[in-house]
């Protein structure tokens, strides 16, 4: 996805995180699937427990094979995880592996 400017040309949208040698992160957030069921978080939208890790694992596998495997960092499955970033931009990209036309 090209979701950074091109510094040269004053282009947005221009440069991809290939096109830049940056680092991905990576965090499995099932969380993001959750619906109210009165007070209480459900998450029956979420994949099943069996099968969400190595979903996961496949997915870094295969992100690794495509890019440079030492700029992708990733945390730990299923992990109570305290991650700090800065957002650099106006936007936030969702990314739904149901969503096949991505």
């Amino acid at each position: 996805m090209r979701l950074f400017p091109n510094e040269d040309s004053d282009k947005r949208w221009d440069k991809s995180v290939k096109d830049l040698g940056l680092e991905i992160l990576c965090v499995s957030q099932f969380t993001l699937h959750a619906t109210l069921k009165g007070n209480k978080p459900d998450f029956h939208r979420a994949m099943a427990p069996s099968e969400a890790p190595d979903f996961y694992a496949n997915f870094l596998a295969q992100l690794r094979k495509s890019y440079k495997p030492e700029l992708i960092k990733d945390g730990r499955f299923g992990e109570m995880m305290n991650v700090s970033i800065v957002n650099d931009g106006p936007v936030t990209m969702m990314i739904d592996s149901k969503n096949r036309n991505l």
